[in-house]
């Protein structure tokens, strides 16, 4: 079994490697893939036991998926997702704490990282929407970063395909700088017309993903994904982190700089807090100014569970 000592690298694809408990850590090797791709691939970075720890929380907890809101994609197709600032003390919060997550980020990011938020994605079997070709740091630049100093963790809970919509990711377009972003539909888009010509030059991958691996990626990374309109379900789990040297200069939807603590690999399964979400500051979409939301159609398309 291969760890980060030793990349399993596929021509043309991102550098992947499998998590191995206790001996896994970000090695210069490591570094350097995701300096020149712009994401690395990790296998096996939560067990089958905890991401389905992960699932019965947010199956059996509605203060969560009760908070979900949907994005539209203008086709008449929307994905449900919510998003929540603080990490908190539950179960979805140790995800974002333990160090084979956070502390990869800081490793890979070479500094003290914050926990930005995160976002439970929900592409429902046949009515999952489309996301469209973006940076995510077309979005946070209008937050006020400065810097594209931030990272995200993909996590997939379900399995990631072609078939159910899974991440499509531009190999190496971090480099290309931020892209212009405009307010489409309800979702902030790349220049379609930059995006053609960068399509021209760079290679499209497909993130595929079974439950458990993680895709880590630069802000600037273009990405997108497809309409879920297969019989599977398509539920992933992203934490966003930013430098903490990389402040917002001004308050917005997001975290300000926190520190963040840390916890061992083991505090998800050893984690007996399902319920109480206490501090974990919910999104309210209808201020965030990078997408639009109408308050008629939230209300009819939110998730209901009950």
């Amino acid at each position: 079994m291969a760890d980060a000592k030793k990349p399993k690298l596929v021509t043309d694809e991102f550098a992947e490697y499998v998590f191995v408990p206790n001996h896994f850590k970000v090695t210069p090797e490591m570094k350097k893939s995701f300096d020149a791709d712009g994401a690395v691939v990790v296998r096996k970075l939560l067990s089958q036991e905890e991401v389905n720890k992960i699932i019965k929380s947010l199956e059996n907890n509605e203060s969560v998926i009760g908070r979900a809101w949907a994005l539209s994609d203008g086709t008449g197709s929307s994905s449900k997702l919510v998003i929540w600032n603080n990490p908190g003390h539950d179960v979805t919060g140790m995800v974002a704490r333990v160090r084979k997550v956070a502390k990869t980020c800081e490793d890979l990011m070479d500094g003290e990282v914050y926990h930005y938020h995160t976002k439970l994605m929900m592409k429902e079997a046949r009515t999952g929407g489309q996301h469209l070709w973006h940076q995510d740091y077309g979005y946070w630049y209008k937050n006020g970063c400065l810097r594209p100093d931030l990272i995200t963790v993909f996590i997939a809970l379900d399995r990631c395909v072609k078939e159910n919509g899974c991440l499509q990711v531009v190999k190496g377009t971090h480099r290309c700088g931020r892209i212009d972003h405009k307010l489409i539909h309800g979702q902030t888009q790349a220049d379609p017309e930059r995006v053609e010509q960068i399509l021209k030059h760079f290679k499209l991958r497909y993130a595929e993903l079974e439950p458990g691996d993680a895709l880590f990626f630069h802000s600037n990374l273009l990405h997108r994904s497809d309409k879920n309109e297969s019989d599977m379900r398509r539920w992933s789990f992203l934490c966003a982190y930013n430098r903490a040297d990389n402040d917002p200069v001004y308050e917005h939807h997001h975290a300000q700089y926190t520190p963040l603590h840390m916890v061992p690999d083991t505090a998800i399964m050893e984690c007996t807090n399902l319920t109480d979400l206490s501090g974990k500051d919910f999104m309210d979409p209808k201020k965030d100014k990078t997408v639009r939301v109408n308050q008629d159609e939230e209300e009819q398309t939110r998730v209901n569970y009950r």
